[in-house]
């Protein structure tokens, strides 16, 4: 199994003069350690007039400056917002091909739509037909990856002549696709795309375990017609992280972190009635996080394995995946919690520390013991647990891949015209 980090560039309020500059700057910070302690991904978001909740506007900024900060761990856009208000296809592309260029080959690509109202009125989309539109974008954006030139696309939601999109990706075909997941629904579509699923909702790991077996009976059926050009079969599901050797220092480093990210997310995703540069989800969430379903009393308690906590009971009481506690507690706690997730075949785990007012230094002393006391052993069999999945899938993906509409060609006598009156 592999590690990865998560971010939304959380700023729960109060906010005071260069909270967000140093925001920034200490995310850079942990994922040049991260990369120096052999995680494997660091994933960023891109959500636009979230405010608390994620200040992570531009991505291909933020990721092309971890670029020129790291050497090995992989880049990876969780997600990038496809329909075409948010982001032509063709500028994505660009963005992304540069990036994989500068990184020598360390960009791994996710789409998705966004749901919240914020942003789909902010920017005029229609949520009947956004999935629709990201079906339409992934489609035209992986041959604009490998078509030289690109045939053009007359699709339901692009429209686009030929047109050679420059520069192209330094990883061939094209970096690695993904897709964004909540529901079991649209893990279904990613495998029938070939993309892998970024499952970031909460999850115990006995319904990943269906989710990944269903997931993998799909890559090798008829049913996987992939979107691009090649296919990345993988799984990772996201998990509130913080460790320490002591179980209750843990809790206070990391847990209310981990609600006021739940708790926001709720807040522009389902509950919340927002006004803009006023309303103080953090204040709101202090006084209403119990009747939400983060508890602190319950999440708190110490002495009771993880294992039990992602249980959707806890002493004979529905808590809701144990008031969301997560991967935070003490290396053999997060171990012990980590082997039911290997075991159901996550592929990934990806972790959420900045979050709330988590402190940097105490991300950083977390990530630190992790990597010395937990990730060691994982990663060790994670090189067995790939290479048996490649053999396992390699005639699935074949023919998959057969399935797979190939690269066209421009008319010959195609041309740009010159401007009208030149």
């Amino acid at each position: 199994m592999k590690f990865g980090l998560f971010y939304e560039h959380q700023i729960a309020r109060p906010w005071g003069e260069g909270d967000e500059h140093r925001l920034f700057k200490d995310a850079l910070d942990q994922v040049e350690l991260a990369d120096r302690l052999g995680f494997d991904h660091v994933w960023e978001v891109e959500h636009h007039f979230l405010e608390e909740y994620s200040h992570s506007s531009a991505p291909e900024v933020f990721l092309a400056a971890a670029s020129q900060r790291t050497s090995r761990i992989r880049l990876g856009h969780g997600i990038v917002l496809l329909p075409g208000a948010y982001n032509h296809t063709a500028r994505v592309v660009e963005r992304i091909n540069t990036l994989d260029l500068l990184s020598d080959g360390r960009v791994d690509f996710g789409t998705g739509e966004s749901s919240s109202n914020a942003e789909l009125d902010g920017f005029g989309i229609d949520r009947a037909s956004k999935r629709d539109q990201w079906l339409d974008h992934i489609e035209a954006a992986t041959r604009m990856m490998v078509e030289e030139p690109f045939a053009g696309w007359d699709g339901p939601w692009l429209q686009m002549p030929p047109r050679n999109v420059v520069p192209k990706p330094y990883q061939k075909p094209h970096p690695p696709l993904w897709v964004a997941c909540t529901q079991r629904e649209t893990i279904r579509l990613a495998a029938t795309k070939g993309i892998g699923a970024l499952s970031f909702g909460f999850v115990e790991p006995g319904e990943a375990e269906e989710w990944v077996g269903e997931y993998y009976d799909t890559i090798a059926s008829d049913a996987c017609v992939p979107a691009g050009f090649a296919v990345n079969a993988n799984v990772a599901c996201v998990l509130p992280f913080m460790c320490h050797d002591d179980e209750q220092e843990a809790i206070d480093r990391g847990l209310d972190g981990a609600h006021f990210f739940g708790y926001s997310l709720g807040h522009f995703y389902g509950f919340g009635n927002h006004q803009p540069g006023v309303t103080d989800i953090h204040e709101q969430f202090l006084a209403n996080r119990t009747a939400f379903g983060f508890d602190r009393e319950t999440a708190a308690q110490v002495g009771v394995g993880l294992r039990a906590r992602m249980k959707k009971e806890v002493n004979g009481v529905d808590e809701g995946i144990a008031s969301l506690r997560g991967a935070i507690g003490t290396p053999d706690q997060i171990r012990d919690l980590l082997l039911d997730y290997e075991a159901a075949g996550v592929d990934q785990v990806i972790f959420i520390s900045q979050a709330g007012h988590n402190r940097h230094e105490h991300i950083c002393e977390s990530m630190e013991l992790f990597a010395r006391e937990v990730m060691p052993e994982f990663a060790e069999r994670d090189r067995a647990h790939v290479a048996a999945k490649e053999a396992r899938l390699a005639d699935s993906v074949t023919a998959a891949l057969t399935r797979r509409n190939g690269r066209r060609t421009v008319e010959p006598d195609y041309r740009i015209p010159p401007p009208s009156g030149a």
